[in-house]
């Protein structure tokens, strides 16, 4: 395990946990992220800063959210990502195009908490679908009052040719079994300087050797991360936070999709790596 510098909040199956590069500590017994994301920034932080560090962090992650933690996510928020979806969606193309320059952003819901796949565990690819790739993204942590607390990583799956058919299709496309991956941990916003430099990567392995591999950086963001939340926080109450994945441009073309036993492996720098397995069907 990577030990980072920046405080983070590890959840393992004994409870959640604070670690940094001086150790590791639990939280009290039945602490839970919708207690944590309740509180204003500067009292988790200090909250954070005031939990001993006892010895290592547990080896053994879960993903970090609670089973009722709502992930959502931003769609075209990268110039790449809207000419991938151009020329998927060949019926009804200047649909991204508009979305990618309208002031309002794409937001769907991705996943409930307990959907959620964690470090190490298995990711899924839909039978019915002939065309699925791995999305690598910045996740944004959110906590009661709409602000961004922490970030983790990501992975938005997807099938492109259910959303390609018809941009309506788009809840089956990303909504199903094991289709959204988080962790390895979330990394407080306070030890983030700049999230507007993070060097993003996404590699697949298949049979042992690399198949693909991807890379951008969070400086190519069309949108702002705090006008992505605010967006999110019109309308509706998280009275126990949210996680909002805010999109990504290092997706694989129509030569690559993943098969049942691939590998994929998620890097952001400064925050972790999220590695899961690829499994079809349920």
């Amino acid at each position: 395990m990577k030990v980072l510098s920046a405080p983070r909040l590890v959840k393992a199956p004994s409870g959640w946990w604070v670690a940094d590069e001086s150790g590791a500590g639990p939280l009290p017994a039945g602490t839970a992220l919708g207690s944590l994301l309740a509180l204003p920034a500067d009292e988790l932080d200090a909250l954070v800063a005031d939990t001993p560090r006892t010895g290592p962090a547990p080896e053994s992650l879960l993903a970090p959210v609670d089973d009722d933690t709502e992930v959502w996510a931003a769609g075209v928020t990268y110039e790449v990502s809207r000419e991938a979806r151009m020329e998927e969606s060949s019926t009804s193309s200047d649909l991204y195009a508009r979305v990618y320059e309208a002031e309002r952003p794409e937001l769907f819901f991705k996943s409930v908490g307990w959907r959620v796949t964690g470090p190490g565990r298995p990711i899924g690819v839909r039978e019915d679908s002939t065309w699925d790739v791995p999305e690598p993204e910045l996740g944004v942590v959110c906590n009661a009052a709409g602000a961004i607390v922490g970030y983790t990583v990501v992975n938005d799956v997807s099938s492109r040719s259910i959303e390609g058919d018809n941009p309506l299709y788009l809840p089956q496309a990303k909504m199903y079994h094991a289709s959204c991956a988080a962790g390895p941990w979330i990394v407080l916003a306070s030890g983030v300087p700049d999230p507007y430099r993070l060097a993003i990567s996404v590699e697949i392995h298949r049979g042992g050797a690399p198949l693909w591999s991807g890379e951008t950086t969070t400086a190519r963001l069309h949108r702002k991360l705090t006008d992505l939340t605010a967006y999110l926080y019109r309308a509706e109450v998280f009275p126990r936070g949210a996680v909002l994945a805010t999109g990504t441009s290092a997706v694989p073309g129509p030569e690559v999709t993943l098969r049942a036993g691939d590998e994929v492996v998620i890097t952001i720098d400064g925050i972790g790596t999220l590695r899961n397995v690829v499994r079809k069907g349920l």
